[in-house]
């Protein structure tokens, strides 16, 4: 029976809730319990909610690199649209013609040019084709055409450069005059072409054309042919050569196949014919002019168009 009656003494005593060692509490980190049972979701898949009041935990890092590189790139392509805007917008503003200015690059020539008389044609040509405004889209050989018709002492126009914004620099190439030619009393000049214009810009030439023979002339047209001006740049230099300075070439009444010509220091005129080449009748010219000299005669002319003759009177 003792089975039955043990001793409180050896029964162990019950722990007490001190002798129990606890465990601290771990603190949960961020995102642990996000799909906790009984917990509410606060994230979102959507990038568009990414803001101080929704936190994206449902965001994976290659999502969030993924939106990082479309924002990157949405933010590249509207730099580089700005970049290209702003490179056109200053291509067509150094492009623009505003205000034309006129120049001439020639150290040869000994006036100044009348720079207002030019720069008002060429902004006239301007305002009547305004898209020429941009030097990309000048029409070069038609400005010069222009600018010839309503001022024939202008060759060409050489080039255009810039002459700061909204400013372009003409550059115009002149007419060179190889003799100045009076018709009806008004003075003209005519280049190697045989154009006539009015205003000349160089040394104002030895020769002087006098046209008597009544055929009209407009300036800016053609009054003579290239043969005929090479024909009297031709006695000019021959004559010289032979010792006599030729002052004028008159063309005489009704024709413009012969030529008389007036020497310096010598009393009558000497006529030619262009059918005949130079060189022999400046021969025949120097010769016959020797003749009278030497014999004291003064006639008031002396002809020397046929060949391997002379007349004088």
């Amino acid at each position: 029976m003792r089975l039955f009656n043990k001793k409180t003494t050896d029964i162990p005593a019950r722990r007490r809730q001190s002798d129990i060692p606890l465990r601290e509490t771990a603190t949960p980190r961020r995102g642990q319990y996000t799909f906790q049972r009984n917990r509410t979701l606060t994230g979102s898949t959507s990038n568009s909610l990414s803001t101080s009041h929704h936190h994206t935990d449902m965001e994976s890092p290659r999502s969030q690199a993924h939106h990082l590189a479309i924002q990157r790139r949405k933010i590249g392509v509207t730099l580089l649209t700005v970049v290209l805007i702003t490179a056109i917008l200053s291509f067509l503003l150094f492009q623009f013609t505003a205000k034309a200015t006129a120049i001439t690059g020639d150290s040869t020539i000994s006036h100044s040019i009348d720079s207002v008389v030019y720069e008002k044609a060429i902004n006239n040509y301007l305002g009547a084709n305004p898209l020429e405004r941009f030097r990309f889209a000048l029409d070069i050989p038609k400005l010069t055409s222009y600018l010839v018709q309503n001022l024939p002492e202008v060759e060409s126009v050489s080039g255009v450069s810039s002459g700061g914004i909204g400013q372009a620099d003409f550059s115009l190439s002149m007419r060179h005059p190889v003799a100045g030619w009076t018709i009806d009393s008004k003075q003209y000049f005519v280049d190697s072409h045989g154009i006539a214009f009015e205003r000349n810009y160089y040394a104002n030439p030895d020769v002087q054309i006098i046209d008597q023979s009544g055929i009209a002339v407009q300036q800016g047209s053609a009054i003579a042919s290239n043969r005929f001006l090479g024909f009297v740049g031709r006695v000019v230099a021959l004559a010289k050569t032979n010792g006599y300075a030729v002052t004028q070439a008159i063309i005489p009444q009704d024709t413009t196949r012969q030529l008389a010509i007036r020497i310096n220091g010598v009393t009558p005129l000497v006529k030619l014919s262009i059918d005949r080449p130079v060189g022999e009748q400046i021969e025949d010219m120097s010769r016959a002019l020797g003749y009278i000299s030497s014999h004291g005669l003064k006639p008031s002319y002396v002809d020397v168009r046929v060949s391997g003759k002379a007349f004088y009177m």
